[in-house]
């Protein structure tokens, strides 16, 4: 077998949903298209990877220092919608019904994983709550234990400010991640959402 090709094979691999079978039908695939297509497809991964980074406010992806969303006038900045991670914000947004701003979590707690508090975008959570004031925190994180875990600790964490913390509605399928969920479910989810128990009695 061509080394080259098993390497791009493995590297198809690593993708998420993207099993082995997979990675050998695209990896022939590209090999079959003209040649063009596929140094297309690399220039535009190189330009993305190059041109994409952080937004300075709620850690989305962007191409300008502050992302469209937080520098647009018509969002309801009385609220926030914290997630995850990008894909999360992709799919809330594309069920429509939301207004309001977001912070990207850029995980969930995980301590077997070595994932601690520390490495989550909360300082700045605080600090965007402390200069901003809003009115409403919504916690719109998975259905996993660590999800679960990281909402209850979300919630003692902002306990201390003058606000309302909520979460979406019990109707997500549990155990599964956010950026699967059908639109429909989600936008009921968002408009039935809850208030958030803090769990100081367990």
């Amino acid at each position: 077998m061509v080394g080259s090709l098993e390497k791009l094979v493995e590297a198809l691999s690593r993708l998420p949903t993207i099993g082995q079978k997979s990675a050998w039908r695209l990896a022939i695939h590209l090999l079959e298209r003209p040649e063009s297509e596929a140094l297309h497809l690399a220039h535009t991964i190189e330009e993305v990877r190059k041109s994409i980074k952080r937004c300075e406010v709620c850690f989305n992806y962007t191409e300008k220092e502050i992302c469209d969303l937080c520098s647009s006038p018509s969002r309801d900045g009385s609220v926030i919608c914290v997630v995850e991670k990008p894909a999360d914000l992709f799919t809330i947004e594309k069920a429509g019904r939301y207004k309001g701003l977001y912070h990207v979590l850029g995980g969930v707690l995980s301590p077997l994983n070595g994932v601690t508090a520390e490495k989550l975008n909360l300082a700045p959570l605080k600090k965007r709550i402390e200069q901003k004031t809003p009115k409403e925190i919504i916690i719109a994180l998975g259905g996993s234990s660590d999800s679960e875990t990281t909402a209850i600790y979300l919630a003692r964490f902002l306990k201390s400010q003058d606000l309302r913390v909520t979460r979406l509605a019990r109707g997500l399928p549990v155990g599964m991640e956010l950026e699967y969920v059908d639109q429909i479910t989600l936008a009921q989810a968002l408009n039935e959402r809850t208030d958030l128990d803090y769990g100081e009695n367990r």
